[in-house]
């Protein structure tokens, strides 16, 4: 049994039962200071491990903020990425299913419109890839993206220029009646088979008769140029007008011919007279409309002057099997 006593230790004799004073070694002394020394130690290890794990370093903080700046710049060009899809999408969808469709363009193939498609291996190498380098791959998207959206751009510069075309056709290709519905005093014969009125056999009519009295006014059934005034066997005094686009018009039987070859005309313009003409058996205008080279049948061509009811009218009149007057 040990006793400290004024800060120094005694133990009691067992044999003498007296007190004795502790005189300690160096071994003592050795183990007591290893101790302390073991236990500082430790404690300055758990105070570190808590202080790096816990408390980061003033780099470690630094590069922490970087990371964070990283990834909110990502969350936003991941959003600008997917707004862009979507206006995208939809202007691919219209350009494909609505504008090219009227105008009767070919829509953009899919595989022109997204690109050559990258192998498996690529996005396996994102995966592996820092913040920083993520970052740089979706800008690289993200501009890529932009010049998709410049090429849609250019293709509706396009479609513009084809909607001018367009409207620069609407103007040239037939559409009104060569004669006006006032100065008619019937239609003898439509397009197709009929009986020929000099030999009495079946003969292809290649264009519409339009019965009205000598001297009536032959108008222009679209703006063109004329290519042809003059005598045409079986046709008489004859007027043809080229209208671009494949589309020419011709005018039979005439009276009078009053454009000049050359002259541009309009549609609506006086270019002739009805007659009587060449092959024809009674005064009218002998119209045809030509596409590429062939004649075509006339009367999908009043789209501009007639109303549903006269067009329902028209078509009955020139269905007609009767004689032609040509």
């Amino acid at each position: 049994m040990t006793k400290t006593i004024n800060k120094r230790r005694y133990r009691i004799n067992p044999e003498t039962l007296e007190l004795e004073r502790v005189e300690y070694d160096l071994r003592y002394w050795m183990r007591r200071t290893g101790r302390y020394l073991f236990g500082g130690i430790s404690l300055g290890v758990v105070f570190f491990l808590v202080f790096f794990y816990f408390f980061p370093s003033p780099r470690e903080a630094s590069l922490i903020q970087q990371n964070k700046n990283l990834n909110a710049q990502l969350q936003l060009m991941e959003r600008q990425v997917d707004q862009m899809q979507v206006v995208m999408s939809d202007m691919s969808q219209r350009d494909d299913n609505l504008y090219r469709a009227i105008l009767g363009a070919e829509p953009i193939p899919l595989n022109v419109r997204l690109g050559a498609t990258r192998q498996i291996s690529y996005y396996d190498s994102l995966a592996r890839m820092t913040n920083t380098q993520l970052t740089a791959d979706v800008q690289r998207k993200v501009d890529v993206l932009e010049k998709e959206l410049y090429v849609q751009a250019k293709s509706y510069d396009e479609i513009l220029q084809m909607v001018k075309t367009q409207e620069v056709k609407m103007e040239n290709i037939p559409a009104i009646q060569p004669v006006l519905n006032k100065d008619l005093k019937r239609m003898a014969s439509g397009y197709g088979w009929r009986i020929d009125p000099v030999y009495h056999v079946r003969r292809f009519h290649s264009g519409m008769d339009f019965s009205a009295p000598i001297g009536t006014d032959i108008f222009a059934t679209g703006n063109g140029t004329v290519t042809f005034t003059g005598w045409r066997q079986g046709y008489g005094e004859t007027v043809e007008i080229d209208h671009g686009f494949g589309y020419s018009t011709r005018y039979a039987h005439c009276y009078k011919i009053i454009a000049k070859k050359g002259q541009r005309v309009k549609r609506g313009d006086v270019i002739a007279l009805v007659g009587n003409t060449g092959k024809s058996t009674g005064p009218h205008v002998h119209y045809e409309v030509h596409y590429n080279g062939k004649a075509i049948d006339p009367r999908n061509f009043y789209f501009y002057d007639l109303n549903p009811e006269e067009y329902d009218k028209m078509v009955q009149l020139s269905s007609n099997m009767g004689n032609m007057l040509d």
